[in-house]
């Protein structure tokens, strides 16, 4: 099958899967994840993530599926998002055409994500959740080669000229699950939310458990949901109560993953494909700010991650700014 086949076959099975994306007025947001917001080209340089969000009805199949898992219930499902997304991942040098053997395979993926949030309130704390499904496809058929041509043309930039290289065209099926547990505190005006994380992801993209610590620092926290999530991980909660005027936030977060399986490092599974060797320990340490007023909220994020395969030279910078408004 010619690459233009398959890639336009990839696209309409995303956009036939993602339909509920524009069937209702509620709550979207675009996510755009970039390291011009830190840095150069290199590496995680391009992401952008569409979702809708919304608080599903009693009949919403969402509630039976959480009715039919262990330590789920219907009434804890608070919101669900639909997703659709693509990411672009490139060596530091993207002005040579040969192969870089000891930097980063040029890889692109697509994908479409379902995620089901859950937030309960207790006495003096709360407890957050979310449960994710992503499919899609990584290589020529996401249309990474031709997306960064063309925006370095519009923009001026280096030329990319390694793309020939890039991994091949796989699909991936991945389900991931993150808890936080967040203590609840008053200072005076301000309020305070801290405590732990634990997750994991199992697919044929990413496999990995995580643990973290998270904190939040504003007024009227109860607003919006958590922190804003990056890649790797699934998207988390943009979901926000409107109306109410103004209201903001501060937010830190570190966060240690133990990479099991990571096929934009570790080369194509079936097939043959440049790789590095991974690095089994990967951190994040993230700091941001939220803004919420009405039905509109403005999140950034910046994000410094540890060397994620041996041979790299530096560690990862990059910025994550979403939108969100209600329609």
């Amino acid at each position: 099958m010619a690459i233009s086949q398959l890639r336009t076959r990839v696209s309409l099975a995303v956009v036939i899967s993602c339909t509920p994306l524009v069937s209702q007025a509620d709550l979207y947001s675009l996510k755009i994840e970039n390291d011009v917001f830190a840095s150069d080209d290199g590496h995680y340089t391009n992401g952008f993530e569409l979702m809708r969000s919304f608080e599903p009805g009693a009949d919403h199949w969402s509630r039976r599926f959480a009715e039919a898992m262990p330590g789920w219930s219907a009434d804890q499902v608070d919101n669900v998002a639909y997703r659709l997304g693509h990411q672009l991942y490139t060596p530091d040098d993207i002005t040579r055409a040969e192969l870089i053997e000891d930097d980063r395979p040029y890889a692109a993926l697509l994908f479409a994500g379902i995620s089901i949030f859950s937030n309960d309130q207790h006495e003096g704390w709360r407890g957050t959740s979310g449960l994710h499904l992503d499919v899609g496809i990584v290589g020529p058929a996401a249309g990474g080669k031709k997306i960064q041509r063309r925006v370095h043309e519009i923009t001026n930039s280096d030329e990319p000229r390694g793309w020939d290289n890039q991994l091949r065209n796989e699909p991936f099926v991945n389900l991931a699950y993150h808890y936080r547990w967040w203590s609840q505190q008053r200072l005076g005006g301000l309020e305070f939310e801290y405590g732990p994380s634990a997750g994991f992801a199992l697919g044929n993209l990413y496999t990995y458990g995580s643990a973290g610590f998270g904190l939040r620092i504003g007024q009227r926290l109860e607003r919006s949901f958590s922190i804003p999530a990056v890649a790797p991980a699934q998207s988390g909660s943009m979901f926000f109560d409107q109306g109410g005027g103004f209201a903001w936030s501060l937010f830190a977060d570190v966060e240690g993953r133990y990479m099991a399986q990571n096929v934009l490092l570790e080369g194509n599974t079936w097939k043959s494909s440049h790789s590095v060797d991974p690095n089994e320990w990967v951190g994040d340490a993230k700091a941001g700010i939220a803004l919420t007023w009405n039905s509109w909220q403005l999140a950034f994020a910046r994000v410094w991650r540890t060397r994620e395969f041996n041979g790299q030279a530096n560690h990862d910078q990059f910025g994550s700014l979403t939108v969100s408004t209600w329609f």
